[in-house]
Protein backbone atom coordinates (compact mmCIF):
# COMPACT_ATOMS: atom_id res chain seq x y z
CA UNK A 1 0.00 0.00 0.00
CA UNK A 2 2.53 2.58 -1.18
CA UNK A 3 1.64 6.22 -0.77
CA UNK A 4 1.24 6.75 -4.52
CA UNK A 5 -1.18 3.84 -4.81
CA UNK A 6 -3.38 4.37 -1.76
CA UNK A 7 -6.94 3.88 -2.97
CA UNK A 8 -9.79 6.25 -2.05
CA UNK A 9 -11.86 3.30 -0.80
CA UNK A 10 -9.17 2.06 1.61
CA UNK A 11 -10.49 0.38 4.78
CA UNK A 12 -8.91 -0.75 8.02
CA UNK A 13 -10.30 -4.10 9.08
CA UNK A 14 -10.59 -6.12 12.27
CA UNK A 15 -12.97 -8.72 13.69
CA UNK A 16 -16.44 -7.57 12.66
CA UNK A 17 -15.13 -4.09 11.92
CA UNK A 18 -14.61 -2.12 8.72
CA UNK A 19 -13.19 1.37 9.27
CA UNK A 20 -13.17 3.77 6.35
CA UNK A 21 -10.54 6.50 6.14
CA UNK A 22 -10.86 10.22 5.42
CA UNK A 23 -9.50 11.69 2.19
CA UNK A 24 -5.68 11.67 2.45
CA UNK A 25 -2.85 13.18 0.43
CA UNK A 26 -1.77 9.64 -0.44
CA UNK A 27 -5.11 9.14 -2.22
CA UNK A 28 -4.26 11.71 -4.88
CA UNK A 29 -3.74 10.68 -8.48
CA UNK A 30 -1.02 8.09 -8.98
CA UNK A 31 0.60 10.32 -11.62
CA UNK A 32 3.71 12.05 -10.40
CA UNK A 33 2.70 15.00 -12.55
CA UNK A 34 -0.83 15.35 -11.16
CA UNK A 35 -1.86 18.75 -9.83
CA UNK A 36 -2.31 19.06 -6.04
CA UNK A 37 -6.07 19.43 -6.48
CA UNK A 38 -6.37 16.02 -8.15
CA UNK A 39 -7.67 14.48 -4.91
CA UNK A 40 -11.12 15.86 -5.55
CA UNK A 41 -13.46 15.74 -2.58
CA UNK A 42 -17.01 14.57 -3.26
CA UNK A 43 -19.98 16.84 -2.58
CA UNK A 44 -22.37 15.76 0.18
CA UNK A 45 -25.95 16.64 1.03
CA UNK A 46 -27.61 16.75 4.48
CA UNK A 47 -31.33 17.51 4.74
CA UNK A 48 -32.53 18.48 8.22
CA UNK A 49 -36.21 18.82 9.15
CA UNK A 50 -37.72 20.62 12.12
CA UNK A 51 -41.44 20.42 12.99
CA UNK A 52 -44.18 23.01 13.59
CA UNK A 53 -42.79 25.88 11.53
CA UNK A 54 -41.22 29.02 13.01
CA UNK A 55 -41.98 32.53 14.21
CA UNK A 56 -41.32 34.01 10.81
CA UNK A 57 -40.90 37.73 11.70
CA UNK A 58 -37.96 36.68 13.90
CA UNK A 59 -36.64 34.23 11.30
CA UNK A 60 -36.68 36.16 8.01
CA UNK A 61 -33.94 38.58 7.01
CA UNK A 62 -35.31 41.99 6.16
CA UNK A 63 -35.28 43.53 2.70
CA UNK A 64 -34.78 42.20 -0.78
CA UNK A 65 -32.07 39.88 -2.09
CA UNK A 66 -28.57 40.94 -1.16
CA UNK A 67 -25.77 40.51 1.39
CA UNK A 68 -27.01 38.48 4.34
CA UNK A 69 -27.97 40.26 7.54
CA UNK A 70 -29.07 37.66 10.04
CA UNK A 71 -32.41 37.82 11.82
CA UNK A 72 -32.69 37.37 15.62
CA UNK A 73 -33.47 33.65 15.32
CA UNK A 74 -30.57 32.99 12.94
CA UNK A 75 -28.10 35.16 14.90
CA UNK A 76 -26.36 32.12 16.46
CA UNK A 77 -25.04 31.38 12.96
CA UNK A 78 -23.21 34.73 12.69
CA UNK A 79 -19.82 32.99 12.50
CA UNK A 80 -21.09 31.06 9.46
CA UNK A 81 -22.76 33.98 7.70
CA UNK A 82 -20.44 33.76 4.72
CA UNK A 83 -21.15 30.03 4.43
CA UNK A 84 -24.93 30.42 4.18
CA UNK A 85 -27.86 31.24 1.94
CA UNK A 86 -31.20 32.18 3.50
CA UNK A 87 -34.21 31.94 1.21
CA UNK A 88 -37.52 33.79 1.02
CA UNK A 89 -40.39 32.85 -1.27
CA UNK A 90 -39.91 29.07 -1.54
CA UNK A 91 -43.08 26.99 -1.30
CA UNK A 92 -44.09 23.36 -0.85
CA UNK A 93 -47.45 23.45 -2.60
CA UNK A 94 -48.33 19.83 -1.87
CA UNK A 95 -48.11 20.39 1.87
CA UNK A 96 -51.28 22.44 1.40
CA UNK A 97 -54.71 20.84 1.75
CA UNK A 98 -55.55 21.10 -1.96
CA UNK A 99 -59.02 19.80 -1.16
CA UNK A 100 -57.97 17.22 1.45
CA UNK A 101 -58.95 19.19 4.56
CA UNK A 102 -57.01 19.22 7.88
CA UNK A 103 -53.70 17.42 8.38
CA UNK A 104 -51.09 20.09 7.68
CA UNK A 105 -48.49 18.59 9.99
CA UNK A 106 -48.57 15.17 8.30
CA UNK A 107 -48.40 16.87 4.92
CA UNK A 108 -45.53 19.05 6.22
CA UNK A 109 -43.26 16.06 6.78
CA UNK A 110 -44.35 13.88 3.87
CA UNK A 111 -44.25 16.64 1.25
CA UNK A 112 -41.08 18.31 2.60
CA UNK A 113 -38.59 16.34 0.47
CA UNK A 114 -41.01 14.79 -2.03
CA UNK A 115 -42.93 17.79 -3.38
CA UNK A 116 -45.86 15.40 -3.75
CA UNK A 117 -49.39 15.31 -2.34
CA UNK A 118 -49.82 12.52 0.22
CA UNK A 119 -52.87 10.34 -0.33
CA UNK A 120 -55.12 10.88 2.67
CA UNK A 121 -55.48 7.57 4.47
CA UNK A 122 -54.86 6.13 7.91
CA UNK A 123 -54.62 2.64 6.44
CA UNK A 124 -51.86 0.72 4.71
CA UNK A 125 -52.51 2.26 1.29
CA UNK A 126 -50.10 5.16 1.84
CA UNK A 127 -48.78 7.00 -1.21
CA UNK A 128 -46.78 10.19 -1.64
CA UNK A 129 -43.64 10.32 -3.81
CA UNK A 130 -39.91 9.65 -3.99
CA UNK A 131 -37.95 12.06 -1.79
CA UNK A 132 -35.00 14.09 -3.01
CA UNK A 133 -32.47 12.12 -0.96
CA UNK A 134 -33.61 8.80 -2.36
CA UNK A 135 -33.80 10.13 -5.91
CA UNK A 136 -30.15 11.19 -5.60
CA UNK A 137 -29.15 7.99 -3.79
CA UNK A 138 -30.59 5.89 -6.62
CA UNK A 139 -28.10 7.58 -8.98
CA UNK A 140 -24.95 8.09 -6.89
CA UNK A 141 -25.47 5.83 -3.88
CA UNK A 142 -23.43 2.96 -5.30
CA UNK A 143 -20.28 5.06 -4.97
CA UNK A 144 -20.34 4.78 -1.17
CA UNK A 145 -20.77 2.03 1.39
CA UNK A 146 -24.24 3.29 2.28
CA UNK A 147 -26.37 4.91 -0.39
CA UNK A 148 -27.97 7.13 2.24
CA UNK A 149 -28.36 7.49 6.00
CA UNK A 150 -31.67 8.31 7.69
CA UNK A 151 -31.56 9.62 11.26
CA UNK A 152 -34.01 10.98 13.79
CA UNK A 153 -34.67 11.70 17.43
CA UNK A 154 -38.07 9.99 17.88
CA UNK A 155 -38.99 6.68 16.28
CA UNK A 156 -42.65 7.25 15.41
CA UNK A 157 -45.03 4.74 13.83
CA UNK A 158 -45.82 3.65 10.28
CA UNK A 159 -49.30 2.35 11.09
CA UNK A 160 -52.48 3.92 12.43
CA UNK A 161 -53.65 7.50 12.22
CA UNK A 162 -51.68 10.45 13.61
CA UNK A 163 -53.10 13.63 12.07
CA UNK A 164 -56.68 14.23 10.94
CA UNK A 165 -57.04 11.03 8.94
CA UNK A 166 -53.42 10.77 7.76
CA UNK A 167 -51.31 7.70 8.48
CA UNK A 168 -48.58 8.00 11.08
CA UNK A 169 -46.17 7.06 8.28
CA UNK A 170 -46.62 10.55 6.87
CA UNK A 171 -45.80 12.22 10.19
CA UNK A 172 -42.83 9.99 11.03
CA UNK A 173 -40.85 10.08 7.78
CA UNK A 174 -39.31 12.57 5.40
CA UNK A 175 -37.36 10.01 3.35
CA UNK A 176 -39.32 7.91 0.84
CA UNK A 177 -37.68 5.28 -1.38
CA UNK A 178 -40.84 4.92 -3.43
CA UNK A 179 -44.30 6.46 -3.30
CA UNK A 180 -45.40 3.80 -0.80
CA UNK A 181 -42.12 2.96 0.99
CA UNK A 182 -40.78 5.24 3.73
CA UNK A 183 -37.16 4.81 4.80
CA UNK A 184 -37.05 3.93 8.50
CA UNK A 185 -34.86 6.31 10.48
CA UNK A 186 -32.41 5.26 13.19
CA UNK A 187 -32.64 7.14 16.50
CA UNK A 188 -30.03 5.27 18.56
CA UNK A 189 -26.53 6.80 18.24
CA UNK A 190 -24.88 3.57 19.32
CA UNK A 191 -26.58 1.61 16.53
CA UNK A 192 -25.63 4.27 13.99
CA UNK A 193 -22.01 4.01 15.12
CA UNK A 194 -22.12 0.21 14.89
CA UNK A 195 -23.59 0.48 11.40
CA UNK A 196 -20.83 2.84 10.23
CA UNK A 197 -18.05 0.65 11.63
CA UNK A 198 -19.56 -2.83 11.42
CA UNK A 199 -18.57 -5.53 8.98
CA UNK A 200 -20.72 -6.06 5.88
CA UNK A 201 -21.01 -9.65 7.15
CA UNK A 202 -23.74 -9.65 9.82
CA UNK A 203 -22.22 -12.59 11.73
CA UNK A 204 -18.77 -10.99 11.74
CA UNK A 205 -20.30 -7.70 12.88
CA UNK A 206 -22.13 -9.44 15.72
CA UNK A 207 -18.93 -11.19 16.86
CA UNK A 208 -17.07 -7.89 16.74
CA UNK A 209 -19.72 -6.17 18.90
CA UNK A 210 -19.68 -9.06 21.37
CA UNK A 211 -15.89 -8.91 21.69
CA UNK A 212 -15.83 -5.15 22.12
CA UNK A 213 -18.55 -5.27 24.75
CA UNK A 214 -16.96 -8.19 26.61
CA UNK A 215 -13.48 -6.69 26.78
CA UNK A 216 -14.61 -3.03 26.65
CA UNK A 217 -12.55 -2.55 23.53
CA UNK A 218 -12.70 0.36 21.13
CA UNK A 219 -13.20 0.03 17.38
CA UNK A 220 -9.59 1.23 17.22
CA UNK A 221 -8.37 -1.78 19.22
CA UNK A 222 -9.76 -4.16 16.63
CA UNK A 223 -8.09 -2.43 13.67
CA UNK A 224 -4.81 -1.67 15.47
CA UNK A 225 -2.68 -4.10 13.44
CA UNK A 226 -4.01 -2.77 10.15
CA UNK A 227 -3.60 0.80 11.42
CA UNK A 228 0.05 0.24 12.33
CA UNK A 229 0.82 -1.04 8.84
CA UNK A 230 -0.92 1.97 7.36
CA UNK A 231 0.99 4.52 9.49
CA UNK A 232 4.32 3.17 8.26
CA UNK A 233 3.33 4.00 4.68
CA UNK A 234 1.96 7.49 5.16
CA UNK A 235 3.60 10.87 4.93
CA UNK A 236 3.79 13.21 7.92
CA UNK A 237 0.65 15.19 6.98
CA UNK A 238 -1.42 12.06 6.44
CA UNK A 239 -0.19 10.46 9.68
CA UNK A 240 -1.32 13.55 11.58
CA UNK A 241 -4.70 13.54 9.85
CA UNK A 242 -5.25 9.84 10.60
CA UNK A 243 -4.32 10.37 14.26
CA UNK A 244 -6.80 13.25 14.51
CA UNK A 245 -9.44 11.06 12.92
CA UNK A 246 -8.76 8.19 15.33
CA UNK A 247 -8.98 10.60 18.26
CA UNK A 248 -12.36 11.91 17.10
CA UNK A 249 -13.69 8.36 16.67
CA UNK A 250 -12.55 7.38 20.15
CA UNK A 251 -14.03 10.53 21.67
CA UNK A 252 -17.36 9.81 19.98
CA UNK A 253 -17.31 6.20 21.23
CA UNK A 254 -16.82 7.42 24.78
CA UNK A 255 -19.56 10.05 24.50
CA UNK A 256 -22.03 7.48 23.17
CA UNK A 257 -21.22 5.11 26.03
CA UNK A 258 -21.50 7.91 28.60
CA UNK A 259 -24.80 9.05 27.11
CA UNK A 260 -26.19 5.53 27.42
CA UNK A 261 -25.06 5.28 31.04
CA UNK A 262 -26.45 8.68 32.00
CA UNK A 263 -29.74 7.88 30.33
CA UNK A 264 -30.65 5.22 32.85
CA UNK A 265 -31.97 7.43 35.64
CA UNK A 266 -35.73 6.79 35.47
CA UNK A 267 -37.90 5.01 38.09
CA UNK A 268 -36.79 1.50 39.02
CA UNK A 269 -39.51 -0.22 36.99
CA UNK A 270 -38.66 1.71 33.81
CA UNK A 271 -36.20 0.25 31.29
CA UNK A 272 -34.61 2.89 29.07
CA UNK A 273 -33.59 1.92 25.52
CA UNK A 274 -29.83 1.32 25.46
CA UNK A 275 -27.71 3.98 23.85
CA UNK A 276 -30.43 6.59 23.30
CA UNK A 277 -29.83 9.69 25.47
CA UNK A 278 -32.73 11.22 27.33
CA UNK A 279 -31.08 14.63 27.10
CA UNK A 280 -32.29 16.18 23.84
CA UNK A 281 -29.29 18.41 23.17
CA UNK A 282 -26.87 15.58 23.81
CA UNK A 283 -28.87 13.31 21.53
CA UNK A 284 -29.01 15.84 18.68
CA UNK A 285 -25.31 16.62 18.89
CA UNK A 286 -24.32 12.95 18.87
CA UNK A 287 -26.35 12.51 15.70
CA UNK A 288 -24.70 15.54 14.13
CA UNK A 289 -21.29 14.09 15.03
CA UNK A 290 -22.23 10.81 13.36
CA UNK A 291 -23.39 12.65 10.25
CA UNK A 292 -20.05 14.46 10.09
CA UNK A 293 -18.23 11.15 10.54
CA UNK A 294 -20.24 9.52 7.75
CA UNK A 295 -19.24 12.38 5.42
CA UNK A 296 -15.60 12.42 6.53
CA UNK A 297 -15.15 8.72 5.78
CA UNK A 298 -17.24 8.92 2.59
CA UNK A 299 -19.45 6.19 4.04
CA UNK A 300 -22.36 8.07 2.52
CA UNK A 301 -22.88 11.39 0.77
CA UNK A 302 -26.59 11.74 1.51
CA UNK A 303 -28.23 12.03 4.93
CA UNK A 304 -31.60 13.06 6.34
CA UNK A 305 -32.28 14.02 9.95
CA UNK A 306 -35.63 14.61 11.65
CA UNK A 307 -35.29 16.79 14.76
CA UNK A 308 -38.83 15.75 15.64
CA UNK A 309 -41.77 14.05 14.02
CA UNK A 310 -44.45 16.23 12.48
CA UNK A 311 -46.64 17.81 15.14
CA UNK A 312 -44.09 17.09 17.88
CA UNK A 313 -45.31 18.31 21.26
CA UNK A 314 -41.96 18.08 23.04
CA UNK A 315 -41.32 20.66 25.74
CA UNK A 316 -37.95 22.36 26.15
CA UNK A 317 -37.54 22.74 29.90
CA UNK A 318 -33.77 23.08 29.37
CA UNK A 319 -34.34 26.54 27.88
CA UNK A 320 -37.22 27.48 30.15
CA UNK A 321 -40.08 26.47 27.85
CA UNK A 322 -42.54 24.16 29.60
CA UNK A 323 -45.39 24.18 27.06
CA UNK A 324 -45.71 21.59 24.30
CA UNK A 325 -44.22 22.76 21.01
CA UNK A 326 -47.17 21.83 18.80
CA UNK A 327 -49.74 23.15 21.25
CA UNK A 328 -47.96 26.49 21.47
CA UNK A 329 -47.61 26.72 17.69
CA UNK A 330 -51.35 27.45 17.61
CA UNK A 331 -50.52 30.65 19.45
CA UNK A 332 -53.26 32.95 18.09
CA UNK A 333 -50.76 35.78 18.35
CA UNK A 334 -50.27 35.28 22.09
CA UNK A 335 -47.00 37.13 22.75
CA UNK A 336 -45.81 34.76 25.49
CA UNK A 337 -46.34 31.66 23.35
CA UNK A 338 -44.70 33.31 20.36
CA UNK A 339 -41.70 34.28 22.48
CA UNK A 340 -41.39 30.69 23.74
CA UNK A 341 -41.58 29.26 20.23
CA UNK A 342 -38.91 31.70 19.07
CA UNK A 343 -36.68 30.38 21.87
CA UNK A 344 -37.18 26.87 20.51
CA UNK A 345 -36.43 28.03 16.96
CA UNK A 346 -33.21 29.67 18.09
CA UNK A 347 -32.24 26.66 20.20
CA UNK A 348 -32.51 24.41 17.14
CA UNK A 349 -30.45 26.90 15.13
CA UNK A 350 -27.76 26.79 17.83
CA UNK A 351 -27.52 23.02 17.40
CA UNK A 352 -27.22 23.50 13.64
CA UNK A 353 -24.32 25.86 14.37
CA UNK A 354 -22.62 23.04 16.27
CA UNK A 355 -22.88 20.81 13.19
CA UNK A 356 -21.51 23.50 10.89
CA UNK A 357 -18.65 24.10 13.33
CA UNK A 358 -17.83 20.40 13.17
CA UNK A 359 -17.80 20.31 9.37
CA UNK A 360 -15.78 23.51 9.07
CA UNK A 361 -13.13 22.24 11.50
CA UNK A 362 -12.35 19.23 9.31
CA UNK A 363 -9.79 19.96 6.59
CA UNK A 364 -10.32 18.16 3.31
CA UNK A 365 -8.52 18.51 -0.02
CA UNK A 366 -8.14 22.26 -0.67
CA UNK A 367 -10.83 23.32 1.82
CA UNK A 368 -13.02 21.97 4.58
CA UNK A 369 -15.74 19.38 4.86
CA UNK A 370 -18.26 22.24 4.99
CA UNK A 371 -16.92 23.59 1.69
CA UNK A 372 -17.69 20.21 0.13
CA UNK A 373 -21.15 19.84 1.64
CA UNK A 374 -24.66 21.26 1.39
CA UNK A 375 -26.63 21.37 4.63
CA UNK A 376 -30.28 22.28 4.22
CA UNK A 377 -32.22 23.15 7.38
CA UNK A 378 -35.93 23.81 7.19
CA UNK A 379 -39.58 22.85 7.29
CA UNK A 380 -42.57 22.73 4.95
CA UNK A 381 -44.61 24.80 7.41
CA UNK A 382 -43.79 28.48 7.80
CA UNK A 383 -46.29 29.95 10.28
CA UNK A 384 -47.46 27.16 12.59
CA UNK A 385 -50.50 29.14 13.68
CA UNK A 386 -51.80 29.66 10.13
CA UNK A 387 -50.39 26.39 8.79
CA UNK A 388 -48.93 28.28 5.85
CA UNK A 389 -46.71 26.40 3.39
CA UNK A 390 -45.30 29.31 1.37
CA UNK A 391 -42.33 31.57 2.12
CA UNK A 392 -40.80 28.70 4.06
CA UNK A 393 -37.97 28.90 6.65
CA UNK A 394 -35.09 27.49 4.61
CA UNK A 395 -31.34 27.82 5.19
CA UNK A 396 -28.64 26.26 3.01
CA UNK A 397 -25.09 26.13 4.39
CA UNK A 398 -21.85 24.90 2.85
CA UNK A 399 -20.08 25.57 -0.42
CA UNK A 400 -21.45 22.71 -2.51
CA UNK A 401 -17.95 21.92 -3.74
CA UNK A 402 -17.36 25.53 -4.75
CA UNK A 403 -20.55 25.77 -6.84
CA UNK A 404 -22.56 28.03 -4.50
CA UNK A 405 -22.21 31.77 -3.94
CA UNK A 406 -22.87 32.12 -0.23
CA UNK A 407 -23.37 34.92 2.31
CA UNK A 408 -26.65 36.11 0.80
CA UNK A 409 -30.36 36.47 1.36
CA UNK A 410 -32.20 35.37 -1.78
CA UNK A 411 -35.79 36.44 -2.25
CA UNK A 412 -37.72 34.58 -4.93
CA UNK A 413 -41.11 35.10 -6.45
CA UNK A 414 -43.85 33.75 -4.17
CA UNK A 415 -44.74 30.09 -4.73
CA UNK A 416 -41.38 29.19 -6.25
CA UNK A 417 -41.18 25.39 -5.73
CA UNK A 418 -38.79 24.30 -2.99
CA UNK A 419 -38.10 21.29 -5.18
CA UNK A 420 -36.33 23.55 -7.68
CA UNK A 421 -33.66 24.04 -5.02
CA UNK A 422 -33.57 20.30 -4.34
CA UNK A 423 -33.11 19.52 -8.03
CA UNK A 424 -30.04 21.73 -8.16
CA UNK A 425 -28.67 20.08 -5.01
CA UNK A 426 -29.09 16.65 -6.60
CA UNK A 427 -27.11 17.79 -9.63
CA UNK A 428 -24.32 19.03 -7.36
CA UNK A 429 -23.90 15.62 -5.68
CA UNK A 430 -23.63 14.02 -9.11
CA UNK A 431 -27.23 13.03 -9.91
CA UNK A 432 -27.26 15.14 -13.07
CA UNK A 433 -29.55 12.71 -14.89
CA UNK A 434 -32.50 13.85 -12.76
CA UNK A 435 -34.66 16.26 -14.74
CA UNK A 436 -37.62 16.66 -12.36
CA UNK A 437 -38.40 16.08 -8.68
CA UNK A 438 -41.98 16.20 -7.45
CA UNK A 439 -43.44 19.55 -8.52
CA UNK A 440 -40.14 21.08 -9.66
CA UNK A 441 -40.26 23.35 -12.70
CA UNK A 442 -36.50 23.52 -13.25
CA UNK A 443 -33.25 24.12 -11.38
CA UNK A 444 -33.36 27.13 -9.03
CA UNK A 445 -31.34 29.96 -10.57
CA UNK A 446 -29.27 32.56 -8.77
CA UNK A 447 -27.50 30.39 -6.19
CA UNK A 448 -24.53 29.39 -8.28
CA UNK A 449 -21.00 30.70 -7.78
Amino acid sequence: MSRSKLQRRTFLKGLGTTMALPLLEGMRSESAFAAPSSAVAPTRMALIFFPNGAIMPQWKPTGESGPLELSPTLKPLERHKQDMLVFSGLTQHHARANGDGPGDHARNASAFLTGSQPFKTSGANIRVGVSVDQAAAAVVGKQTRFSSLELGIVRGRNAGGCDSGYSCAYSSNISWKSASTPMAKEINPKLVFERLFGSPDDKQAARGRTRRNLYRKSILDLVSADASRLRDKLGKTDRQKVEEYFSSVRELELRIEQAATKSVKPPKDFVAPSGTPRDYKQHVRLMYDLMALSFLTDSTRITTFMLGNAGSNRNYQQIGVSGGHHSMSHHRNDEKKMADIQKIDQYQVEQLGYFLDKLKAIKEAEGTLLDHSMVLFGSAIADGNKHSHHDLPIVLAGGGGGTLKMGRHLKFEENTPLNNLFLGMCHRVGATSLKTLGDSTGVLKGIEA
